[in-house]
């Protein structure tokens, strides 16, 4: 009789722990996904469409910012920041891998850092906005303040990795895309 209740409390956990799982949302759609596959082996072209998801986020973060009827516009801009911190910190991991396999990712590396200023352009005048009111600030302010700290963290790592590169390359030690 244990090793039945045992068995039944084992599926209960496993059930739950799948419905957890499920209930996660991933920041990327079915066809953002089919595209990162299909550039698996492609460095750049798979930096620049994390550069582009994320972009696409924070349009979405500005659209609801700016629409004072939206409903539940203060969780609404948290979880579009919460998708574009997703992605980003993707983007970040990407960056590293690559990195740290020596491939060539110079001409995306400097348009990361374009993107970088950007985004942390759009992300402090969210944080400025006089427009928003402040119950509905407090809703994503720590999700805002942890986006604008990952592009500021990572902006000087970009622009010394792309400076490393830069060097790598003129002695060719670099892989070639």
């Amino acid at each position: 009789m244990s090793s039945f209740r045992s068995l039944v409390w084992a599926l209960v956990f496993l059930f739950a722990c799948g419905a957890v799982a499920q209930s996660k949302n991933d920041p990327l759609t079915q066809a953002e996904i089919d595209q990162l596959r299909d550039t698996a082996q492609e460095p750049e072209k798979r930096l620049e469409l994390y550069v582009t998801f994320a972009r696409a986020r924070l349009e979405t973060v500005e659209k609801v910012s700016t629409d004072a009827k939206a409903t539940n516009r203060g969780k609404e801009i948290h979880d579009r920041l919460q998708d574009f911190l997703d992605i980003y910190d993707e983007l970040d991991d990407n960056v590293e891998t690559y990195s740290e396999r020596k491939d060539d990712i110079r001409k995306v590396l400097a348009k990361i850092i374009e993107a970088d200023t950007e985004f942390e352009a759009k992300l402090r005048a969210l944080k400025d906005s006089s427009a928003i009111p402040r119950d509905v600030a407090q809703q994503y302010e720590f999700v805002l303040q942890s986006a604008i700290q990952a592009v500021d963290d990572n902006t000087p790592d970009y622009k010394q990795l792309l400076s490393d590169q830069e060097d790598a390359a003129k002695h060719k030690r670099l892989v070639k895309p």
